[in-house]
């Protein structure tokens, strides 16, 4: 079995600080052996936002990998976001925007979504997707990392990722298993697949830290893949609560090939 342990939307700088102690304690006690970060790790990109981030990745005790958001590139300095976007997530997180990892039979290739010319709504490209698809390994459940959804929900008001249809309609063509992502705040696992009909199974993370009252909640998933099969824990910390609830299961499984809710 790997445990895979998705966190997405910290929001350092408007975080829930008192539940910052708690989540910590929660991630190392899950032992996973990847833990998956899918962007916005700040809420303005500034320098002490990113080194309080920074300090509490370096607190995690499992490999990481990251990937930015778009909150972790300046939003007004228009000068700075276009000619060096990443200079303070590189100093403060890593100097890899599009970083892999590889344990036990999983292999997460990272990739990043932000577009500074347009802040919020976020891009893939066909070079991307291309590099993607020939890094498929097929002995591996293979997935994706990136911090902008694939597909979303009617209800959303946000601007759909661009290059998003075409690059998910070649990804699952190709092959590709999971996509980790985050931006909306909203959590949903499987909410696209046709059971049994082959499809990327998409894990939408809700935000672990951000302590906007919108959000009502922080959470984060442990993704646990054992062969075809995966059971996803998700871990609730309600804002009217102190701490996290006793925590879901959902089961998935690709045993007859696409991947059916069970």
């Amino acid at each position: 079995m790997t445990r895979i342990l998705h966190l997405s939307d910290l929001h350092f700088g408007y975080e829930r600080q008192a539940l910052v102690a708690p989540l910590l304690d929660r991630v190392n006690a899950a032992r996973p052996d990847l833990v998956v970060v899918t962007g916005d790790l700040t809420h303005r990109g500034r320098s002490g936002q990113f080194a309080a981030a920074g300090s509490f990745l370096r607190r995690i005790e499992a490999p990481l990998i990251a990937v930015p958001g778009n909150h972790d590139i300046p939003l007004f300095k228009l000068t700075a976001r276009l000619a060096r976007p990443y200079r303070r997530y590189c100093r403060a997180i890593a100097n890899d925007l599009e970083p892999v990892a590889h344990v036990g039979h999983v292999r997460v290739q990272g990739v990043n979504s932000v577009d500074p010319t347009a802040w919020q709504r976020g891009v893939i490209t066909g070079a991307q997707v291309r590099r993607v698809i020939g890094n498929l390994d097929p002995g591996c459940t293979n997935i994706l990392a990136l911090h902008h959804p694939m597909q979303q929900r009617p209800e959303v008001d946000k601007m759909l990722m661009k290059g998003a249809p075409e690059a998910l309609r070649d990804l699952q063509s190709a092959g590709l298993h999971v996509v980790l992502s985050g931006h909306l705040h909203v959590w949903s696992a499987g909410a696209f697949l046709r059971d049994g009909q082959g499809g990327v199974l998409q894990v939408q993370a809700g935000t672990a830290l951000c302590n906007r009252p919108g959000d009502r909640q922080n959470e984060f998933a442990v993704l646990d893949f054992d062969g075809p099969e995966l059971c996803i824990t998700r871990h609730v910390a309600p804002m009217s609560e102190p701490g996290f609830l006793p925590p879901e299961q959902m089961r998935f499984s690709r045993r007859d090939g696409g991947w059916k809710s069970l």
